[in-house]
């Protein structure tokens, strides 16, 4: 599965536009590398997400497109960044 629409079937990010956008401007790493929209996934890959006030780490779990939501992610970290 690409990593736009699981980032969107997750709800991690709300929509897929957001999740592009999120990729292209370097916030979202896949195992330690910043990926693109595209970038395929596997299950256990490591998934990190920069916002404006957190960072999250989450673990692929399925790749399913019947699932959605925490069925497909488990939460590894989530901290607050310092401002």
């Amino acid at each position: 599965m690409r990593l736009d629409k699981f980032l969107k079937s997750s709800s991690l990010i709300k929509r897929r536009p957001l999740a592009q956008a999120a990729c292209k401007g370097g916030r979202v790493l896949v195992n330690g590398k910043v990926a693109k929209p595209g970038t395929g996934l596997k299950l256990e890959d490591e998934i990190t997400i920069f916002t404006s006030a957190y960072k999250i780490v989450v673990r692929v779990k399925s790749l399913s497109e019947k699932e959605r939501g925490e069925e497909l992610y488990e939460v590894i970290k989530k901290e607050r960044l310092e401002e």
